[in-house]
């Protein structure tokens, strides 16, 4: 009875925007372009786009099966699937549970950015000790966070017809259009620095796409395949249960093949179009110094110091980057929200108003933790791998280099050795269309993803250390 009333994505194209829309967060804005800029250029997009194509391409299909097949969120779905493995669940939920405090403090950074380009007072931004002044203030920072988590859980109340699918409908064509359009503008500019040195978005365009292969060494190539396994995590919105909860919501008459075969070529294009649009702009402007920038300075430091060097146009530029940048992160904390608010519903069944509440309440208080630990909750930790960290840092640094790459490992080991390729085949194929690449995914599934996988947490966990 359950499953007949289980809401769904009325068509494929609305189940493609809302995972699209998942995948295409903060992570492709704001990592991407930065490990680009690092990992040799075209030398990393090749690797990343192979690595989409086996890596990404098998663990998208895995969860979206899972979903689909059990009808179930992730905390309840690996229990559907064999009753001992029902711990995967859980570590599967507490991704997103972790994910989405200080996603909302970061979303609730973009908002202030947006607010002061929308209003004029972009350029103020791009002075020094700025970024830092905003994020150490003791007020601000949560009302922001509390505007960014109100306007996500809205649209998560709204379900998944009236609010997700609905909503991913009129933000990600609007979102493409922009990110289209501030790459092609980032080609035509050129600027003369203090030396009389020019230089064009396209010379920076060339850095960007052509593989430069100088002093790459066996080890260097290993660290541009860790990176890109790495940001694969965040492009595709793999093992944070987003996938399987998705992936419950599709009719059994839905193409599956079809449907992440167009999530892998939109991720990727908006994932190249991040690159084609944040490095061309830096590199004019501040060189290939100011490419060194990735996270927080790149987005809040280094670009808003581009936009007041371009000028008058500069801030109605800024104003639109960051508004893009703000409908690509709520519709990413839309989908961590719907993976947590989903579980809840399924394995304690609430209903929606009531789980939707606990975890907004969740949010909330551990959202203005996260904004305090710029201030009175101020400490540096040791991560491993020699970074130090705030509350921010160590939530990002647990889910995502520790429990996600355990998640997927596992997922790998159930699937592969435990219920076998063949059930993934039959859910892709139920409905009378052709599963391709199906030694491929059998021979990534079993044998390579999990070595991967092992080699990304032991270099989370400082085990590995690549030189």
């Amino acid at each position: 009875m359950q499953e007949k009333k289980r809401s769904a994505f009325g068509g494929s194209l609305g189940f493609v925007l809302a995972a699209a829309g998942s995948a295409v967060g903060l992570g492709n804005i704001w990592r991407f372009p930065y490990l680009a800029a690092k990992d040799g250029g075209g030398v990393f997009l090749f690797v990343y786009v192979l690595l989409a194509l086996s890596f990404g391409f098998t663990l998208l299909t895995t969860e979206i099966s899972i979903g689909r097949k059990t009808k179930q969120s992730p905390l309840t779905a690996y229990g559907k699937l064999k009753k001992s493995w029902g711990f995967l669940g859980v570590l599967a939920c507490i991704v997103p549970v972790i994910i989405m405090p200080y996603y909302c403090v970061i979303g609730g950074w973009v908002l202030k950015y947006f607010l002061m380009f929308l209003t004029g007072q972009g350029f103020a931004t791009a002075e020094e000790g700025y970024f830092t002044g905003f994020i150490t203030s003791q007020y601000e920072p949560v009302i922001m966070m509390g505007i960014f988590l109100g306007v996500a859980a809205l649209i998560v109340f709204g379900g998944v017809n009236k609010g997700i699918e609905n909503s991913s409908k009129v933000i990600m064509p609007i979102l493409l259009i922009m990110i289209i359009g501030v790459s092609g503008f980032a080609l035509t500019i050129s600027h003369s620095d203090e030396q009389g040195v020019v230089r064009t978005g396209l010379e920076g365009m060339k850095i960007y796409v052509i593989p430069n292969f100088e002093g790459m060494t066996m080890g260097k190539l290993f660290t541009v395949i860790m990176d890109a396994l790495g940001q694969l995590f965040f492009s595709l919105s793999v093992a944070m249960g987003i996938m399987v909860a998705y992936g419950s919501y599709v009719k059994d008459d839905a193409s599956l093949v079809k449907s992440i075969n167009q999530i892998e070529i939109f991720d990727t294009a908006v994932a190249f179009l991040a690159g084609a649009m944040i490095i061309p702009a830096v590199y004019t402007f501040m060189g290939r110094e100011g490419m060194a920038a990735s996270g927080p300075s790149l987005m809040f430091i280094s670009l808003p110091k581009v936009f007041r060097a371009m000028g008058g146009i500069g801030n109605l530029l800024g104003c639109v980057f960051f508004a893009m940048v703000l409908f690509a992160a709520i519709t990413s904390a839309v989908s961590v929200m719907e993976a947590v608010v989903s579980s809840f519903m399924d394995a304690f069944h609430l209903s929606r108003a009531k789980a939707g509440g606990i975890e907004t309440a969740i949010a909330a208080v551990v959202g203005v933790i996260v904004c305090l630990g710029y201030n009175v909750l101020y400490f540096e930790a040791k991560l491993p791998g020699g970074a130090t960290g705030q509350i921010l840092d160590i939530m990002d640094y647990a889910s995502n280099s520790c429990i996600m790459p355990c998640v997927a490992l596992l997922t790998c080991i159930l699937v592969g050795w435990v219920l076998k390729p063949k059930m993934v085949f039959d859910e892709v194929e139920k409905n009378g269309g052709r599963m391709g690449r199906k030694r491929l995914y059998t021979i990534m599934l079993k044998f390579v993803a999990p070595v991967m996988l092992a080699l990304i947490l032991l270099q989370a966990l400082g085990i590995l250390k690549i030189s």
